[in-house]
């Protein structure tokens, strides 16, 4: 047992003949020929030592401190949100969820955000909470045997839609009947969603198009960047980054808002002095952005990223950050995570 994904071609069987092993032999060369000009073919294969070196030293963290519940005992590691996003750098990195060395842990996560699911149908303690859930389950349904996935998704992505249908912004905030919304919160929802309809379950192409009018209206006319709120002058670097991966992931990279908002996340990119106190919550969201939105440019700052990450893992294997250091790590560790591409989130 290997502890990762398999994609093998499975081998022929012993009584094929010996022209059509030929053929399967010439068949399987050509495929691989094919996939090596392919650049959506990835599935780890080019992935550099650093990047594994990286990610294996913030697994064995995550690991070594999750406790028998699935959460964690630092700042925030009690929070749905820290389990489910753990979960995903584990399925990010191609983990084998049902029999590999991390199975346990990713087990242990997701139990915990099962269980969390309050008497409203919000998992964890706000619809932040809820949206990274959600996120977490429509990544790992399909991938772990475990029936429960399917009907807690669905559950999930309906509240998600019902609390954005009933506010008036059509967007959302911290709870499910929020008449008010803010663009991070709204950011969360809205990439699950798409994770969400990526693994089949119906989302409504009205709930895309209404949020993405939200984010329209969270624009700053003088430099492109999304706000916090709608028509609101202050901003953040994370609330920026949101923006441009919403509307990537929607694929509506030709709208003046998309063009406007990448051409202010790449100034924000230019001066690191300017991302503030989450960085890894900001770096989460860029890599997602340039990676949707604008593939060379990802190729440029994944690795500036690196080698950010290379200088300020700790020997344990963790990041520093106000969010504490298992959020911290989960984050850190996702923002690199698109050079895996195991998750359907993660692919172009």
């Amino acid at each position: 047992m290997t502890g990762r994904l398999s994609f093998r071609t499975p081998y022929p069987s012993r009584r094929v003949s010996k022209p059509a092993f030929i053929l399967f032999l010439i068949f399987t060369l050509a495929k691989c020929c094919l996939a090596q000009d392919d650049p959506r073919i990835f599935k780890g294969a080019q992935v550099s030592p650093i990047v594994e070196r990286i990610y294996q030293l913030g697994l064995r963290f995550l690991a070594a401190n999750q406790r028998e519940d699935g959460t964690f005992s630092d700042q925030y590691g009690s929070e749905a949100a820290t389990s489910a996003l753990s979960a995903m750098a584990y399925l990010a990195h191609g983990d084998d969820p049902n029999a590999g060395p991390y199975a346990s842990n990713i087990r242990r996560h997701l139990d915990y955000v099962l269980g969390k699911t309050g008497k409203n149908g919000c998992i964890g303690s706000s619809m932040y909470n809820h949206a990274f859930s959600t996120l977490a389950l429509a990544e790992a349904y399909g991938l772990v045997r475990d029936d429960r996935l399917g009907p807690a998704l669905e559950s999930a992505v309906q509240l998600i839609l019902s609390s954005q249908s009933q506010n008036p912004l059509k967007a959302w905030r911290y709870s499910p009947t929020s008449k008010d919304a803010d663009s991070t919160v709204s950011g969360a929802c809205f990439v699950a969603l798409i994770a969400a309809r990526n693994s089949g379950i119906s989302v409504p192409e009205s709930a895309i198009k209404d949020a993405l009018s939200f984010y329209a209206e969270c624009q700053v006319p003088t430099d492109g960047t999304i706000g916090y709120l709608p028509k609101s002058t202050p901003h953040g670097p994370s609330t920026t980054a949101i923006g441009v991966a919403a509307f990537a992931y929607a694929r509506d990279k030709k709208s003046p808002v998309f063009l406007n908002a990448m051409g202010a996340l790449k100034e924000i990119l230019a001066n690191t002095s300017n991302i503030g106190n989450h960085m890894h919550y900001f770096e989460y969201y860029a890599s997602q952005a340039l990676f949707q939105g604008d593939f060379p440019s990802w190729e440029e700052w994944n690795v500036k990223r690196v080698e950010q990450l290379l200088k300020m893992q700790n020997s344990d294997g963790s990041f520093e950050g106000n969010l504490g250091p298992s959020l911290s790590t989960a984050f850190g560790l996702l923002s690199i995570a698109l050079n895996y591409r195991y998750l359907p989130i993660y692919e172009r």
